[in-house]
């Protein structure tokens, strides 16, 4: 494909590229549990600061689901909040995993996710052992202490692999994080419809 000429690394998002979500499976399961403006709280454009501080690893699971129940003003258990937030994470097509596998070849790989310790627990058990180590460097959030679309995040990423931001591929589902990763001279894919195995031509 075109975007990979000049190409030596490329930087994946998880959600939306890799995995399938879908964050209106989380905004319903919470309405089921009596919050009917749960999208105000957390979504994929606008999340509160009660979220960033989850995915940036500055709060516990029980602290965020105590927000949660503070912010909404209702009652629920820490587990029924658990698996209403882990709703949205569906599948991993094994198609995506041979594509990665492929690319890793040729390509420096590193995964930057903006996830959190409750989300990465779950897609943990749900895919191979050694998911990780198909990438040279995996970034997630909630353990990285930074997140996307901070250009902050990007710039360190770039710093500590010795990347050139021209010589990188920056590829996302949402455009407030691909037009951060542009403004840093980092080359970026968005996707939409296509998926990427469709994208990079496998």
């Amino acid at each position: 494909m075109k975007e990979l000429n000049g190409i030596e690394n490329i930087i994946f998002d998880l959600g939306g590229v890799i995995l399938d979500i879908d964050y209106q499976l989380t905004v319903a399961e919470f309405k089921k549990l009596g919050i009917d403006n749960f999208d105000e709280i957390f979504s994929q454009y606008k999340q509160s600061t009660l979220s960033d501080n989850f995915e940036t690893g500055r709060i516990t699971e029980l602290e965020f689901y105590e927000g949660i129940k503070t912010i909404s003003g209702k009652n629920f258990s820490f587990q029924e909040s658990k698996n209403a937030w882990n709703a949205l994470l569906l599948e991993l097509p094994k198609e995506r995993i041979i594509l990665l596998k492929k690319l890793s070849k040729n390509y420096r790989l590193f995964l930057f996710s903006n996830t959190n310790q409750t989300h990465y627990n779950e897609f943990i058990t749900k895919v191979e052992s050694d998911f990780n180590t198909i990438f040279e460097k995996v970034y997630y959030s909630h353990q990285f202490g930074k997140r996307k679309p901070d250009a902050d995040s990007f710039l360190t990423i770039l710093k500590e692999n010795n990347l050139v931001a021209n010589e990188t591929l920056f590829v996302d589902d949402s455009i407030q994080h691909i037009e951060s990763a542009n403004s840093l001279g980092i080359n970026t894919l968005l996707i939409q419809e296509k998926p990427i195995t469709k994208l990079f031509g496998s």
